[in-house]
């Protein structure tokens, strides 16, 4: 080899291996952005989760009160306002 062809063989390895340099940079980036999303869509997901346990728990309290309350106007239309119950006599007691 001539001192020509060594120079230039030199100068192509440099180059080579400043582009591995470059690359290896911009792969732990990208690897660093991929762990990122992975864990930020995990995160979401978690908290998806939650939230519909939370929404299921929501729904059976409101269904509860619903109920309660259903019960008790049911219960307010047998009375006359006053505590006595409908007999339908025309009857009202005075206490």
């Amino acid at each position: 080899m001539r001192l020509d062809d060594e120079q230039t063989e030199r100068q192509l390895l440099a180059g080579q291996l400043n582009m591995l340099f470059r690359d290896r940079r911009a792969h732990a980036y990208t690897r660093h952005l991929m762990e990122t999303e992975a864990r930020m869509s995990r995160e979401a997901w978690e908290i998806i989760n939650t939230t519909s346990v939370t929404n299921a728990q929501l729904q059976a309290m409101i269904n509860q009160r619903v109920t309660a309350a259903l019960a008790a106007r049911d219960a307010l239309r047998s009375t006359n306002g006053d505590d006595s119950h409908n007999s339908k006599t025309g009857v009202r007691r005075t206490e």
